[in-house]
């Protein structure tokens, strides 16, 4: 199922691998970190290898040339018709993964790529070349992805416990997120538990 975590902002140096371990049993084949040269944006991956099961698949996976990194949990189901077409514009592919399609899919058609893609998702992007976090879930919602945002910024992961690793995320309890469980039984997105935490709603996309 794999699992991915990141932050935008001025988090400790350790945070990073903190979150990662909190999400480790979503990802028995790998893991893999990135952070930004500044050390602002941190990106983590664990890793369920299913379709491209060699280090040509491993995330978090960046293009050198422009220093585009993408942390992805997923499948898409069409990343072959998309790859077919990219390789016939002339891009250069390493691997067989659907997680290099979709990188090159942005390289090639920056945000406007996430309308292109059939599957389920939730993902993020760092493009340094203007210093934006794309962050973004697929549109039935079925991979996970909540946020919170913190006075020393940004935070995103597959499951909120990777999110607690940072001490600065408010654990006070959403008291509307508990009357909504206790009226429908769930709790409907974006609300959590915890008023700091939210799910990002499935088909959006945010830019941080």
């Amino acid at each position: 199922m794999c699992g991915i975590a990141g932050y935008s902002g001025r988090f400790g140096l350790d945070l990073l691998a903190r979150m990662s371990s909190a999400i480790a049993h979503r990802g028995p084949d790998g893991e893999g970190s990135y952070k930004s040269p500044d050390g602002s944006v941190g990106l983590a991956h664990r890793r369920l290898a299913i379709i491209d099961l060699s280090t040509a698949g491993a995330q978090p996976m960046t293009d050198a040339p422009t220093g585009v990194t993408i942390t992805y949990n997923g499948e898409i189901y069409n990343y072959r018709e998309l790859r077919a077409e990219l390789e016939a514009a002339g891009a250069v592919f390493v691997g067989r993964s659907d997680t290099e399609v979709i990188l090159r899919l942005y390289l090639a058609h920056g945000r406007a790529m996430l309308s292109m893609l059939n599957g389920i998702f939730a993902l993020g992007i760092w493009d340094p070349r203007d210093r934006s976090l794309l962050v973004a879930r697929d549109g039935v919602g079925v991979k996970p992805l909540y946020y919170a945002q913190t006075p020393l910024g940004f935070l995103f992961a597959s499951e909120i416990k990777a999110l607690l690793a940072c001490k600065e995320v408010d654990r006070c309890i959403d008291a509307r997120a508990v009357w909504l469980y206790l009226t429908y039984l769930w709790c409907p997105t974006p609300y959590t538990m915890l008023r700091a935490v939210r799910k990002l709603e499935p088909g959006t996309a945010m830019l941080i």
